[in-house]
């Protein structure tokens, strides 16, 4: 599975943007799909993640409330609504993926990952 993902850019705090990560291959519907971001000088942390079995979905609890994972299997995509961004939501966004996987937030579980798209939330 190779993942690209888009959507990043500069918006101002208060404000919302959707990243998008296409996948290439086949059984995309038995892959469970996550967000990952990384901010400057800090350590990759779990954002989102879509179980691919019964649906569930899971977030940090940085971003609960405000960002909403999404898919859609037909077109091979994993969506990242981001609503009522803070300066503190600035990072690079990445986006995985791990064949039967369980929605877990750890980086080591996916096997997966895209090239990370940067988002910036000015104050």
């Amino acid at each position: 599975v190779q993942l690209q993902a888009s959507g990043g850019g500069l918006v101002q705090a208060g404000g919302s943007l959707r990243l998008s990560c296409a996948a290439s291959g086949r059984s995309f519907s038995t892959y469970t799909l996550a967000w990952f971001r990384q901010a400057p000088g800090k350590e990759r942390e779990f954002v989102a993640a879509d179980s691919w079995s019964a649906s569930t979905t899971h977030y940090a609890d940085s971003v609960k409330g405000r960002f909403t994972i999404s898919r859609d299997n037909a077109k091979n995509t994993v969506y990242l609504q981001m609503n009522s961004l803070k300066p503190e939501d600035t990072a690079v966004y990445y986006c995985a993926a791990a064949r039967y996987g369980f929605g877990s937030a750890v980086g080591a579980d996916y096997d997966y990952w895209g090239q990370g798209t940067l988002v910036t939330v000015s104050s």
